[in-house]
């Protein structure tokens, strides 16, 4: 099966598909990998997205000689979001971890194997633990979940009572490692494949016999904005695999944010351009604006640039 076939309303075909990839060996080939699903189908990128993410941690926590006792078959989650109201717990006793509580915006957590979460170890640290999201002791929600965009991927809350739990890395590791910023940008590479039917959308009109010099200015602030927005993709990806550096963080987030702002300038000018039509006569199309309106929310907008912004200020980011 392949991505077309890998409907965006099967997810559990899209979720066995996604299983039988070999993970890429190379960040930008996983970036490149995401981008063209994306391009094809939104939806599938946000449910393979996880799954490689999953898989990557768990690679490299192999690499630095961490002990995972487990064996990484079937389709994975990574739930490490934190809501108002909910607190993972996990409690260690005579050997075993056991995870207690409650945790949201758990992405496919009823169609998922297993998902590597994070919980609380004590009142100021997260760790990182491997769940069977298959346990009896694991109760999924099926909601809230109202979505336009993203419909079948609800991402509801679970309730864990007792689950037994793998430990993956000290209490921290999760956000320290270097793979917490590639993995971000992995993210950002599907809005960016997603964004692009809609700048061959705004080609098509802008080619059109009818065409005027306004179709053309919307195409072309897309198609520059998304340019640039695969330039600083691809330079990521170069500066990424050539090795670790102190200021990837700054420029996982730097490079989310100028991906971010490029999608959300090809949905306006689509928007602008093509009219009310393709949203209302053009299933695709409409699920497509959907499907992005709610993913490109993983953004943190104004937080993240004042993140950068206090980056700066005290020094860091130089070029």
């Amino acid at each position: 099966m392949d991505a077309d076939g890998a409907s965006a309303t099967d997810v559990a075909a899209t979720l066995a598909w996604a299983t039988s990839l070999v993970p890429p060996r190379s960040l930008g080939a996983t970036w490149e990998l995401l981008a063209s699903v994306a391009a094809r189908e939104v939806a599938v990128a946000r449910m393979l997205e996880p799954h490689l993410d999953a898989l990557s941690i768990l690679a490299e926590a192999t690499r630095e000689g961490i002990d995972v006792d487990l064996e990484p078959g079937g389709s994975w989650g990574v739930f490490a979001a934190e809501g108002s109201g909910m607190r993972l717990e996990a409690r260690h006793h005579d050997g075993v971890w056991t995870l207690h509580g409650s945790k949201p915006w758990c992405s496919l957590a009823a169609d998922l194997d297993r998902a590597l979460v994070t919980a609380w170890v004590d009142d100021e640290r997260r760790q990182l633990f491997a769940l069977d999201l298959r346990d009896p002791a694991v109760r999924v929600r099926t909601g809230p979940w109202h979505a336009r965009g993203l419909e079948r991927v609800v991402s509801a809350p679970i309730d864990v009572d007792g689950a037994v739990a793998v430990p993956v890395g000290e209490p921290g590791w999760y956000l320290r490692r270097p793979g917490f910023a590639h993995g971000g940008v992995g993210v950002a590479a599907c809005w960016w494949g997603g964004a692009l039917p809609l700048r061959d959308a705004l080609r098509e009109a802008a080619a059109s016999d009818r065409a005027d010099q306004l179709s053309r200015v919307h195409l072309a602030r897309a198609d520059t904005a998304l340019w640039v927005a695969r330039t600083v993709l691809r330079e990521t990806a170069a500066v990424f695999g050539a090795g670790g550096s102190a200021s990837e963080g700054l420029r996982a987030t730097r490079a989310r944010t100028v991906v971010a702002e490029a999608v959300e300038t090809t949905l306006a000018e689509a928007a602008h351009a093509l009219g009310p039509l393709p949203l209302v006569a053009d299933e695709a199309h409409a699920r497509r604006v959907a499907d992005l309106q709610i993913y490109l929310r993983q953004h943190h907008g104004e937080r993240d640039a004042a993140r950068i912004g206090g980056d700066i200020a005290t020094g860091a980011g130089t070029w």
